[in-house]
This record gives C-alpha cells, sequence and structure tokens, in this order.
C-alpha cells in the first residue's frame, strides 16, 4: 500500500500515470500486433476484426463497472485507514467478475452473429469478424479478473505489478501472433481465428501470473474465500460508483457502432481505414488516459482522509500534464499521419481514408485529454454520474447530427470526422462546468473556487 495523502502531487501523478502509460501500452499492443499480421489477410479481414473490435466497448463498459467501483472504493478505505472494509471490495469484485464473465460468454456467443450482419459492409468482412468474435470472446471474458486484480492495486497506490504482468503478456501475444495467424514455423495459419486465440491465451496467462503475485507478495488485500459470499451492501456500493463509469464506454460503443453503420455503403476498405486509425487513435489516447488514471485513486485517497485542497490540486495538475501531452500529440498526429496507417495497411483506399480520419479527428485530442481527466476527478469523489451525463450529451452532439448528415446525397466521411470533432470540443466544455459543480458540492466554500487560471488556459 502507498500512502498518496503526502507528497508532491505533479511528481505522484506522474509517478503513478508512467507505469499504468507503459501496462496500457503494452496492452494495446495485443491489438496492433493482430492487427498488423491480420492486414495482411485483404481489407475484409481488417475491416471484420475492426468491427468485432468494438465489441471490447462493451466489455469495458462492464469491467470499468468493476474497475473504477473497486479503485475508487479501495482508495477510500485506505484513506481512512480501514483495510478490513478493502479486503471485502477486493473479494466482492472478484465474484462479480467471475459473474460477468459467464454473462458476456452468453450473450457474446448468443449474439455475435447478428451485430456481424448488422455492421459488416459485405459476407467476407462478416465472416471474419464473426470468426475472430468466437475465438476472442473467452479472453474478454477473462478480462474482468484481470481488471479486478489491477484496479485493487492501484486503490492502494501501486501500479508496477500490473505493468510487468502487461508486458510479459504482451510478449507472450507477439510471439503468437506470427506462428497463429500467419502460421509461422507451423505451415498452418489460422488468420483471424489465430488473431483472437493469441489474444485470449495471453489474457489467460495475465490473469494467471496476477493471481500469482497476489498469492505471494500482496499483503494489503488479499483473497479471501469467506468474503465471495455476495454481500448487498458492499454491491451496492461498487454498482453506485461503477455503473455510471460503465454508462461512459456502453455509450462508447453506441458512437462507434453508429460511426461503422454509417461509413458501411463506401466498403470493407472504408471500414477498414477507418478501423486502423481508431486503434492508432486509440493508442495515442493512453498517455491522457494514464493520467486520468491515476488522478483517480489520488484524488479518492485525499477526498477521504479529508484532505481537500489536494483534492483541487490534483485535478489542476492533472489537466495541465493532460493538455500539454495532447497538444504534443496533435502536433505528431497531424505530421505522421499517412505513415501511421501506412505501417498497418498499403491498400490505397484505406490508407486515404485512415489518414484523412487521423489528421481531422486529432483536433480533438487536447479536449479528449480534459474529458479524460474530468472522469478521474468524478471517480475519485466517489461520483461518476457527471461522467455519464458528460458522454450523453454527444447523443446530441454527435449521433443525430451523424445520422442527418448520413442521410444526405451529397454526404462525404469528412464530414461525419468533423462532427465528431465539435462534439467532443462541446463535452470537455461541459465536463468542466460538471467539475465546477462538483466541486463546489464536496469540497468546503472557497476551495472549489481557487481554480488556477492557468488550468482554464491550457485546456481552452
Amino acid at each position: 500500500m502507498k500512502d498518496l495523502t503526502s507528497d508532491s502531487i505533479p511528481k505522484l501523478i506522474c509517478e503513478m500515470a508512467a507505469p499504468i502509460a507503459a501496462g496500457m501500452i503494452f496492452q494495446t499492443l495485443y491489438f496492433l500486433i493482430d492487427l498488423y499480421f491480420v492486414a495482411g489477410l485483404g481489407n475484409a479481414a481488417l475491416a471484420g476484426v475492426g468491427a468485432g473490435g468494438v465489441v471490447m466497448f462493451i466489455v469495458f463498459a462492464l469491467t470499468q463497472v468493476l474497475g473504477v467501483g473497486t479503485t475508487t472504493l479501495i482508495a477510500h478505505a485506505v484513506g481512512r485507514k480501514d483495510r478490513a472494509d478493502a479486503i471485502v471490495i477486493f473479494n466482492q469484485s472478484l465474484m462479480l467478475s467471475a459473474t460477468c464473465a459467464l454473462v458476456v460468454l452468453a450473450l457474446g456467443y448468443a449474439f455475435a452473429g447478428a451485430y456481424m450482419r448488422a455492421l459488416g459492409s459485405d459476407a467476407d468482412t462478416r465472416s471474419a469478424g464473426i470468426d475472430y468474435l468466437y475465438w476472442y470472446l473467452p479472453g474478454l471474458g477473462l478480462q474482468f479478473a484481470l481488471v479486478a486484480m489491477s484496479s485493487a492495486l492501484r486503490g492502494t497506490g501501486i501500479v508496477k505489478p500490473a505493468m510487468l504482468v502487461q508486458m510479459l503478456t504482451v510478449v507472450i501475444n507477439a510471439v503468437l501472433a506470427p506462428v497463429l495467424i500467419a502460421g509461422w514455423g507451423t505451415s498452418h495459419p489460422l488468420g483471424v481465428v489465430g488473431a483472437a486465440l493469441a489474444s485470449t491465451v495471453s489474457v489467460a496467462v495475465g490473469v494467471l501470473l496476477l493471481a500469482g503475485y497476489f498469492r505471494r507478495l500482496e499483503k494489503y488485500v488479499e483473497f479471501d474465500g469467506g468474503a465471495w459470499r455476495p454481500r448487498r451492501a458492499a454491491v451496492l456500493r461498487l454498482m453506485r460508483v461503477g455503473l455510471p463509469a460503465g454508462g461512459e464506454f456502453a455509450l462508447m460503443f453506441i458512437f462507434m457502432s453508429v460511426m461503422y453503420w454509417i461509413i458501411r455503403p463506401f466498403g470493407a476498405a472504408a471500414q477498414a481505414g477507418f478501423g486502423v486509425g481508431v486503434r492508432v487513435m486509440q493508442g495515442i489516447f493512453l498517455p491522457a488516459m494514464a493520467v486520468a488514471f491515476a488522478t483517480a485513486p489520488i484524488a479518492g485517497q485525499n477526498f477521504a482522509a479529508g484532505k481537500f485542497d489536494r483534492v483541487r490540486q490534483t485535478f489542476a495538475a492533472a489537466a495541465v500534464i493532460s493538455s500539454l501531452m495532447m497538444f504534443a500529440l496533435t502536433s505528431f498526429s497531424r505530421w505522421q499521419a499517412a505513415g501511421l496507417i501506412h505501417f498497418f495497411t498499403a491498400d490505397p483506399a484505406a490508407v486515404a481514408v485512415g489518414t484523412g480520419f487521423l489528421q481531422i479527428i486529432s483536433w480533438n485530442f487536447v479536449a479528449s485529454g480534459v474529458i479524460f481527466t474530468c472522469s478521474g476527478l468524478f471517480q475519485g469523489l466517489g461520483h461518476t454520474l457527471p461522467a455519464v451525463y458528460s458522454a450523453a450529451s454527444r447523443l446530441l452532439t454527435f449521433v443525430l447530427p451523424a445520422l442527418w448528415l448520413a442521410a444526405k446525397p451529397q454526404f462525404r466521411l469528412e464530414s461525419l470526422w468533423y462532427v465528431s470533432v465539435l462534439s467532443v470540443a462541446l463535452q470537455a466544455l461541459f465536463s468542466l462546468w460538471l467539475v465546477r459543480g462538483e466541486l463546489r458540492r464536496r469540497l468546503p466554500a472557497g476551495l472549489a473556487d481557487a481554480m488556477p487560471p492557468r488550468v482554464h488556459q491550457g485546456q481552452g
């Protein structure tokens, strides 16, 4: 356990964000490695894996329910010096992880076909997506246990073990991907099935490694079979904090599905280019997401400990750090967009779509960083509904205008990207307004209004 209620806040953010970012980068390499080898199978396979991968947002929504709830409540328990409560929350999270994994497997196998038939641009794309999902669903189910254990450690201020496990699993995935996808050394290429199987095996190894860490080395929170029996009060606390955070990712699933559906008439090459662009964008977002993930336990421990001024300082420092990083990444993306997309596919049509997407969408990187930071603060305060309100605002500012534009005969994909940029900018402003309201309600009078002017300038 690490006490986050003392020491320099910018230092704590950087110390926690660095290994979190490293772990997230390695986790993202799962998908980029698969994407690289799948690209060699053609646009249909690339588009199918990309569309199938959107299902991850639903799973991430559910894992966020557990992850955010676990991190926040354990951070609050650490702030109160209540180890017994931390152990209960950890084991209840594991019990819910097992339940959710079973639900995901059942629903996934039942509806994967219908989902791909709705989004796939042609029969080959739909077939590739279904094959990918069928073999990746076990890996998605195992994500729940991985997230629960990683989140428990993050709540106690410990992040390096999860990072090291993610690094090892990526190495395993990198070794398995060419063997299973392309048939290196076996002469039996499995194509998209191999991509899914490599990721599933890697996640399974990660779960075993992290469970071994808890068995042998973790001292503050621990496995307790007696605490696995459902406890209504603990489950309700986890749901109260986690469900809204899960709603954020559920809305992302809706946004991404709408975009794939709108792009469908443009063909497999367009869907492939968009899919590559989205994966690259997700990788670019990792530094800002790491800062947000670090913000939650720091703000949470200080909030529970009654150190309210440090809560405000945590948000201010995280917002500045995130905005500066995302500004630099915006410049890089606009400069190297074509090279980033071309690394995964040489198809001219797919490269053109992916490059155009990345160049335009990069204008919302700073705004996205602000949104992530606001979400991290809401998690730390233990009230995540404002983050859902923020994400839901895009139903009005993005989904409705996008569907309206798509019905026009002169519709161009670039219009969809610009609508997305505008909607994210509006969401960032709305998130900042919600943060102001939360700080005024939850912090003593005067502290919420002490926001440094330079933070607002950096976010604008």
